[in-house]
């Protein structure tokens, strides 16, 4: 269902109240320095055409997982405040307390901005409650956890009440926040009307969209990364879809133990094992070819070197011994994978190949990327979607060559699996 916009309503002299993704990652040295801007970035067209119509804007986002402890000068968004500054060539106030930023707020004149403090301050924002928890020795009786839930999305609802009373109007424009139901990203749309979509957001809705539920075909989706328990639905909605799915990383190792193939010391989730069987009868039965790989560069052990200096390499076919472990596709898989890719029309891609952070272990998630930048020129969509694959694209150099790089992780792989996004849902129909 396409959701309203920015353009779809009147903005001049409006306050916009506007969820953004600024989970920047930062120096590690304390300085405050923001290592890569690309989040900053990709919400300056939204922010841009709010204050270019005569609106002003409240900013709020999260930065880093603070756990609702309050302040921590490690989680502060000012300085991502001082760097949106210089980005928009205005000042952009700063509000120290996300839900004590009346005065602030009220002050805006058309064509300001506020960035409020880190919203995940506040437990409200995204707390859970557990039942159990071992380390905190917090066993609750059904009572007490019914009662702690209620309090919980009590706080919330009064959060996300307070938090839309800077505003005349909500915008999402934070696809990477979409999958939570949080005060800032859902729970604010019940007491904010209209609530809209930014264009990072409705650009991602419309890329990934498009791609799983009218694709052109060829579609083949590539898969990769660690476990195949991260990406079980995922694998199940895809069949559905897809004409090839390819599958690499550590969760190959898996499906080809449910094939009867020897994988040695390789990550293997035997619990999975007979899904991925399953998975594999339901392709054949379905007309989906999924591809796996037929070679596999092996270790004898995982690399504690940063130069993978420490490990003794080979490429091997067919069984792997025992005490070798499976760390990247070989180059036999890396010319079956660029074959099916290269004749596609639609790509999706989520996980590596291996563990590209290694060198000597990133030649086929490389290789696959190599293959994924060729649809785009041949007139074919591309997709990249997932922190890991995400930032192979980057370091290989090849991001200008993609169609579209999702600034959500976690949620594309839910909108893959076909859940519904809570930040997308409260927002109004067109």
């Amino acid at each position: 269902m396409a959701k309203k916009t920015l353009r779809d309503v009147a903005l001049a002299g409006k306050r916009v109240v506007m969820r953004v993704d600024f989970n920047v990652p930062m120096a590690k040295d304390g300085s405050g320095k923001i290592t890569d801007d690309t989040r900053i970035v990709a919400a300056l067209p939204s922010i841009e055409y709010v204050l270019a119509q005569g609106g002003s804007l409240v900013l709020m986002s999260h930065l880093g997982r603070p756990k609702g402890k309050g302040y921590e000068e490690a989680f502060s968004l000012k300085p991502v405040a001082e760097e949106l500054s210089r980005k928009l060539g205005r000042e952009v106030k700063f509000a120290p307390d996300c839900m004590a930023a009346d005065a602030i707020v009220a002050a805006l004149q058309p064509g300001e901005v506020a960035l409020l403090e880190n919203t995940r301050f506040y437990k409200a924002e995204d707390g859970k409650v557990k039942k159990d928890d071992e380390k905190k020795g917090i066993h609750l009786t059904d009572e007490e956890y019914a009662t702690k839930k209620a309090e919980l999305k009590a706080a919330r609802e009064a959060m996300a009440k307070k938090l839309a009373s800077y505003g005349d109007i909500y915008c999402n424009d934070a696809f990477g926040t979409a999958h939570r139901a949080h005060a800032s990203t859902a729970v604010i749309a019940s007491y904010l009307q209209p609530a809209v979509s930014g264009f990072l957001l409705e650009k991602e809705l419309k890329f990934l969209g498009d791609a799983v539920e009218n694709p052109v075909r060829p579609f083949v989706a590539i898969l990769g990364g660690a476990k195949v328990s991260d990406k079980l639905a995922v694998v199940k909605n895809l069949l559905a879809k897809v004409d090839t799915l390819i599958i690499g990383g550590g969760m190959a190792y898996t499906f080809k133990k449910a094939q009867g193939i020897k994988v040695g010391a390789s990550l293997c989730e035997d619990d999975q094992v007979a899904y991925c069987g399953e998975m594999l009868k339901a392709a054949e039965a379905k007309g989906v070819k999924i591809l796996l790989p037929v070679d596999n560069v092996v270790a004898d052990k995982f690399p504690a070197e940063k130069d993978a200096s420490d490990i003794t390499i080979k490429v091997t076919e067919g069984d792997i011994e025992d005490g070798w472990m499976g760390l990247d596709i070989g180059p036999k898989s890396v010319e079956l994978f660029a074959e099916a890719i290269k004749g596609a029309q639609t790509v999706v891609w989520n996980g590596p190949m291996g563990c590209f952070e290694f060198a000597p272990l990133a030649k086929g998630t490389y290789g696959v990327c190599d293959a994924v930048a060729t649809v785009k020129a041949n007139g074919g969509t591309s997709i990249i979607g997932g922190g890991d694959s995400v930032s192979a694209v980057k370091k290989s150099g090849k991001a200008a060559e993609m169609s579209h790089i999702s600034t959500g992780g976690g949620a594309s792989l839910e909108f893959l699996e076909g859940k519904v996004l809570p930040g997308v849902a409260a927002l109004n129909d067109l």
